[in-house]
């Protein structure tokens, strides 16, 4: 694979950039990475420690760092068991008339509130939690766009020791229910009517149904109106709490926080339970130190209020950053075309520093041929990031043709499990084409083999085998700590694995290839889907694709689904074509066996395919809850693939 660099940090970010301050201050030079990373595994204790002071934290560090239990290596490790603190109070470390956070939306409109109007709003919204009955522990929901009323619902939350948990308005009534209805929330704070691609949608039937099915709600807070479509008490959000001072609940590094969800394609999401302190604590260092995140800088990213990367660009306020926040479609459909342009005009608008996207933008950006350095006045942007899925090396050539030049580029990757990275960004490395950058201070990355010796330079299994302070706490509901074990623990006892398919490069480096269960298996011969979907992005007569095994005789055989472009035919011509490319920029076994046009792809609530589903209903069994997916009656199409001829 061509691994050209495409960026270098300049002689400024060597000295300036807090990772480079942070490893000197710890006895290693600029160019020590792997070393410092060495230590950061070996002695966890002493680097969580000192990144704590280096980070500011505002609480009480304890005298102890790590509590080791032999017999339970990593689930029964205890960081800080001594420590004090609480996440909101450090988001809120600011106190000044500066902006703290901006809101835009696909309509133009701007809101902003500094750092003393946000620090109000929040203590009003604390108050009135209080008064609603909300002690330390019990949960507030939140079904609310990315606006700034949501991010003070989940700031108040925090401050009084509350666990905050979300779903994006787009979800249905049923896949709410399916994941905030497993906590049983004491108040929820739902918006009734929302706008995405100029349409604007009435929710407030569906609230109505999700506040009736949660017998333990306490309080239903609204956002606009609705309150007379309701057949439970509610309250608007306007006439919430009640002026007053922010105080602050200290709590334990344990204490929970949040509750997210997995995706729910294979059974119920899980309610992952995260932990106040291991979560502040991992992000920090992960903005701080591998995103150059500095008092002052402008961090949008493009994500709905129920993925992680909400709590992950939240997390960016606790290094003084301003918190820029996007509600709408990041593309508009204008006189029979497509506008780009809303979140590079943000950028140029509003002196953004950091731009977080999808894979999936960056494909149709490419699509539509957009090129946003020559649209715009980008010159305040210094990093470019990127998460969800893998980037195809076509995708860094684009950034430093259409974007410019000079920011920095990362590819991260973790996962909702850990509220964090395993790999992702450095400000002292050069941004290599295809390639994540580093492995993460602090997380013990390794990638093993069918024999579970860990390997370089070809694929394996994503592995982490120390403890570290943002694995979850527990799932949510009875039985959840061994629900929780089975998941990331049973197939290697005491070593996380993440379930991606990924490769360690000899430069430190790595590749995702996909998720292991849709790890494809042709002639024995293990292979992740990510490379074959690069080699689609460069058709433009597919707009999306799926691939998936399928089980022949003594075999494996690939299966790709793919999206047409309008007027697009998938012809002889064009399946032939697909399998030269694939031949010669992957491998002959990467190579479908059977190629088919279909309406439409899977995808989860959050917008990623689903091979999972589609393998399953092709070969007959039944896809388990339909109601992650946001478009589960594509599946009957795939259902009926048995009956057509595949080119």
């Amino acid at each position: 694979m061509d691994r050209s660099v495409l960026w270098r940090p300049d002689a400024a970010a060597l000295r300036e950039t807090a990772l480079a301050r942070f490893a000197q201050e710890n006895g290693f030079g600029v160019a020590e990475y792997e070393s410092l990373h060495a230590w950061s595994i070996a002695d966890p204790a002493a680097f969580w420690s000192r990144l704590w002071d280096f980070a500011g934290i505002k609480g009480e560090k304890g005298s102890v760092a790590l509590h080791r239990d032999p017999a339970a290596w990593m689930t029964g490790a205890r960081f800080f068991p001594e420590a004090r603190l609480n996440m909101a109070e450090n988001l809120l470390a600011r106190a000044d008339a500066a902006q703290a956070v901006i809101e835009l939306d696909e309509s133009g409109n701007r809101r902003a509130l500094s750092a003393d109007q946000l620090r109000a709003e929040v203590a009003r919204v604390a108050r009135g939690l209080r008064a609603a009955g909300v002690v330390k522990g019990d949960r507030v929901a939140a079904i609310l766009p990315n606006r700034i009323d949501c991010l003070v619902t989940l700031l108040a939350s925090l401050a009084i020791g509350a666990v905050w948990t979300s779903c994006s308005p787009d979800f249905g009534a049923a896949a709410i229910l399916d994941r905030i209805g497993q906590v049983q929330p004491k108040v929820l704070f739902a918006q009734t009517r929302v706008t995405y691609g100029g349409k604007s949608v009435d929710l407030t039937s569906r609230i109505a149904e999700i506040a009736g099915q949660i017998p333990e709600l306490g309080a239903l807070v609204l956002v606009g109106s609705g309150a007379e479509a309701m057949d439970r008490p509610s309250i608007l959000w306007e006439a919430f709490g009640s002026p007053g001072a922010l105080d602050f609940a200290p709590l334990a590094f344990d204490d929970p926080c949040y509750i997210l969800y997995t995706s729910g394609t294979t059974g119920a999401p899980k309610a992952i339970v995260h932990r106040t302190g291991g979560v502040l604590l991992q992000k920090l260092k992960e903005h701080l130190l591998h995103g150059d995140v500095r008092p002052g800088d402008r961090f949008l990213w493009y994500t709905n209020t129920a993925w992680m990367m909400y709590h992950w660009v939240v997390a960016s306020m606790g290094c003084g950053a301003t918190l820029v926040l996007y509600d709408g479609a990041p593309i508009l459909k204008r006189d029979g075309g497509y506008e780009c342009g809303p979140l590079w005009r943000a950028v140029e608008a509003e002196g953004i520093t950091h731009l977080g996207i999808s894979p999936k933008y960056l494909s149709t950006l490419m699509e539509q041929g957009y090129r946003p350095g020559a649209e715009h006045d980008l010159s305040s942007l210094r990093w470019l990031m990127s998460a969800g899925s893998p980037v195809s090396p076509d995708q860094y050539d684009w950034i430093y043709d259409a974007v410019g030049k000079h920011p920095g580029f990362a590819s991260i990757s973790g996962g909702t499990e850990i509220m964090g990275c395993f790999l992702l960004g450095s400000p002292l490395h050069p941004v290599k084409r295809g390639q994540l950058t580093v492995k993460a201070l602090g997380m013990a990355v390794n990638v093993l083999d069918e024999r579970g010796a860990p390997v370089r330079g070809r694929p394996g299994e994503l592995v982490c085998t120390e403890p570290f302070p943002s694995m979850p706490a527990t799932f949510w509901g009875e039985g959840g700590a061994a629900r929780y074990r089975k998941s990331y623990f049973a197939d290697r006892p005491e070593i996380w694995t993440h379930g991606d398919h990924a490769t360690l490069n000899i430069d430190g480096t790595a590749v995702i290839h996909g998720r292991s269960d849709c790890t494809l298996n042709p002639g024995g011969v293990r292979i992740g889907t990510a490379d074959i979907y690069n080699v689609c992005q460069k058709f433009p007569e597919l707009t999306d694709a799926l691939v998936f095994g399928r089980a022949v005789p003594g075999d494996e055989e690939i299966v790709l689904c793919v999206k047409l472009a309008e007027a697009a035919d998938l012809t002889p011509d064009l399946a032939q074509a697909i399998r030269s490319r694939v031949r010669a920029e992957c491998s002959p076994r990467h190579v479908p066996g059977a190629i088919y046009a279909v309406a439409d792809i899977p995808m989860t609530v959050n917008g990623k395919r689903v091979e999972g589903a589609a393998r399953s209903i092709v070969a007959g069994q039944v896809v388990a809850n339909l109601a992650s997916l946001a478009n589960a009656d594509c599946l009957a199409e795939y259902a009926a693939l048995s009956e057509r001829t595949a080119l």
